[in-house]
């Protein structure tokens, strides 16, 4: 698999795409909105409400933290995951200043062509 070239574009685009990678499958967003509605869940709470099996809930908690979404602390021999506050105001903001913005008109010739 290759690299991801991120040389070019601004800070704010690549932490952007990141946030938008990380909420680009319906796992990850289910397991948010578990986290939204209850929290903290270990990874047995989450595993009794979706239908993946441990190690891919396991998996899809690995990319939000990575990502910084949510946060576990350790707890024995469980980690309680939560949102992670700071950083849920952050992808509310720039998903809200990306798709907030207005299309610019396009030329006729580029729609037709598109369609």
């Amino acid at each position: 698999m290759g690299i991801t070239k991120t040389e070019g574009f601004t800070e704010s685009q690549v932490r952007t795409a990141n946030l938008a990678k990380a909420l680009g499958h319906p796992a990850r967003i289910a397991i948010l909105e578990q986290l939204l509605e209850s929290q903290p869940c270990i990874c047995g709470d989450l595993v009794d409400v979706l239908p993946l099996s441990q190690a891919t809930v396991s998996q899809h908690l690995r990319e939000l933290k990575n990502v910084g979404l949510i946060q576990g602390t350790i707890d024995g021999p469980r980690v309680n995951y939560r949102i992670n506050d700071r950083v849920w105001d952050e992808a509310k903001g720039v998903m809200t200043h990306l798709l907030g913005q207005e299309v610019k008109d396009a030329p006729d010739k580029v729609l037709a062509d598109f369609y």
